[in-house]
C-alpha cells in the first residue's frame, strides 16, 4: 500500500472514530501529542489527543447509534517525505466541518499530530 493509501486509511479511520463516538480510535490515529485545534462560535478551543479522546467517547449516542448520515470527503492530500497534510470535510454533531490534518510517518506508521478545525455551518 503506498503513502496515500495509507494516510487515506487513517483518515477513514479518524472519521469512524467520531461517527462511533470511539475514544480508543480516536488514540489509534492521533500523535500522544498532538494538537486539536479551532474556533467554536469566535471562541478559540484547544484539546490534546486525551482531552479529544475523552470529548469523543462521550457523545452519546454516537453518530453510528443513531444513523445520522455519514459525510466525509477528502478534499485533498498533500506528502512531503514523512510529513503530510490532508483537508477534510466531514460531518460532525450536526455541524460541516473543514479540517486540516498534519500527519507524521513514524516508522511505517501515519498518525494525525494536528488537527485545526473550521465549522462551516
Amino acid at each position: 500500500m503506498d503513502d496515500k493509501a495509507k494516510i487515506t486509511e487513517v483518515i477513514n479511520l479518524y472519521f469512524d472514530s467520531m461517527y462511533e463516538s470511539n475514544a480508543q480510535l480516536v488514540k489509534q490515529v492521533f500523535h500522544p501529542m498532538a494538537k486539536i485545534t479551532g474556533y467554536v462560535e469566535d471562541k478559540l478551543e484547544e484539546m490534546d489527543t486525551n482531552q479529544f479522546a475523552k470529548f469523543v467517547g462521550a457523545q452519546k449516542p454516537s453518530s453510528a447509534d443513531k444513523n445520522d448520515p455519514k459525510k466525509l470527503e477528502i478534499v485533498s492530500i498533500e506528502i512531503a517525505g514523512k510529513t503530510a497534510v490532508a483537508l477534510v470535510r466531514d460531518d460532525y454533531l450536526r455541524m460541516s466541518y473543514l479540517d486540516t490534518l498534519s500527519f507524521l510517518k513514524i516508522d511505517k506508521n501515519w498518525v494525525i499530530y494536528n488537527k485545526l478545525f473550521h465549522i462551516e455551518k
